[in-house]
């Protein structure tokens, strides 16, 4: 195979024979979409969607340091989490950017499995062995090991239940079990990107793969593509890595300092955090509501005062609210709620006023 040439997912020939339309996505040849982006968005708001996420990657950290090292590379803090407990945040560089931003399951207190972005598998695996050195753990890259699908939509817990007999009904949100099934261990957490109650599992190529085709032969899931992964995720406020975080980009600019426990002793990048905190932010990741039906799109410029203040990270005209929205990183003093601005499109303004960066509420079930 060319060296060059994306890599596959174990579904991949199930999307082809389903006529997905395939691109490239994080170094991955991805479907985007079967049917419409709007049919399948409206699926997984309305019902069920399936989506295969088997490009993401997977890092297993063990060993007697596995909590202390954890700390010292990520942004949250795991030292309160029982195992079954899963903790969402970020690898910062020293300067504060952000290497990744990542899935923490805490399987026991010398066992953690870390859930990357397929785009920065490589980087992410090397970033966390060369700040390895000095802790008594093992770092295992079990990227090519693991498939995974995520599950989503209010009709869920059902399908996982009826349809995949996985009793999941007590998991809470953030939460995660092991199962023992067809001959391996598979992990099931109640987790997705796309702000409705949902599940993602985590098992070997062949078990993805027997569940996908249950799954479609049931008739009670609507195979979805990344196209509406994108759509979903963006009207609940949801980062992508690339677009509103990035190394040039910290979470506090991103609107994510929640998940940054600066109250922890030490980890990478808090110095830069601390100081970003009290000087005070130069720019920051907000909403945009804009006044006509014009789409805002990666790259636009926000304008305001007669000079470029900003530009947009994504935009959209949202699937299930009808309007045109965008997150754009914008300059201070511009960034406060109900900041009039106007962004470019086609070398045209278009009026917009700064919103929060949640255009549609969460549906999680807590």
């Amino acid at each position: 195979m060319d060296e060059n040439a994306n890599k596959r997912t174990c579904l991949y020939d199930r999307h082809v024979a389903q006529g997905a339309q395939i691109s490239a996505f994080g170094g991955f040849d991805m479907p985007m979409w079967y049917s419409t982006i709007i049919e399948e968005h409206n699926a997984v708001r309305n019902r069920c969607g399936v989506f295969d996420v088997s490009h993401m990657g997977e890092v297993l950290v063990t060993g007697k340091d596995a909590e202390r090292y954890v700390q010292h590379i990520f942004t949250g803090d795991i030292s309160q989490k029982a195992p079954g407990q899963i903790e969402y945040g970020m690898m910062l560089y020293p300067d504060g950017g952000v290497v990744d931003d990542l899935l923490v399951y805490v399987e026991a207190r010398d066992r953690y499995f870390i859930v990357i972005n397929a785009a920065n598998i490589d980087k992410d695996y090397q970033w966390m062995k060369d700040n390895s050195e000095g802790f008594d753990v093992i770092v295992d890259n079990q990227s090519n090991y693991y498939g995974q699908l995520a599950v989503q939509g209010p009709e869920s817990e059902a399908v996982m239940g009826e349809v995949l007999s996985l009793k999941v009904a007590e998991l809470k949100f953030y939460t995660f079990r092991t199962i023992d099934t067809e001959g391996e261990t598979i992990i099931v957490s109640r987790t997705g990107y796309t702000g409705e109650d949902g599940f993602e599992i985590y098992g070997s190529h062949e078990y993805i793969i027997k569940t996908w085709d249950k799954l479609m032969a049931s008739g009670r899931v609507t195979p979805c593509g990344l196209g509406c992964r994108d759509t979903l995720r963006f009207e609940v406020g949801l980062p992508l890595y690339g677009d509103e975080l990035s190394k040039d980009i910290t979470p506090l600019e991103a609107g994510l300092g929640f998940f940054v426990k600066v109250d922890k002793p030490e980890f990478i990048g808090r110095d830069a955090i601390v100081r970003q905190k009290s000087e005070g932010l130069k720019r920051k990741i907000v909403g945009l509501e804009l006044q006509d039906k014009a789409i805002p799109r990666h790259g636009y410029e926000v304008v305001a005062d007669g000079k470029v203040v900003g530009h947009i990270t994504t935009g959209y005209r949202s699937i299930s609210t009808g309007k045109s929205v965008a997150m754009a990183m914008v300059d201070a003093p511009y960034f406060a709620l109900g900041t009039e601005v106007e962004v470019n499109i086609h070398k045209k303004p278009h009026k917009a006023v700064v919103t929060k960066k949640k255009f549609y509420n969460k549906n999680y079930k807590k």
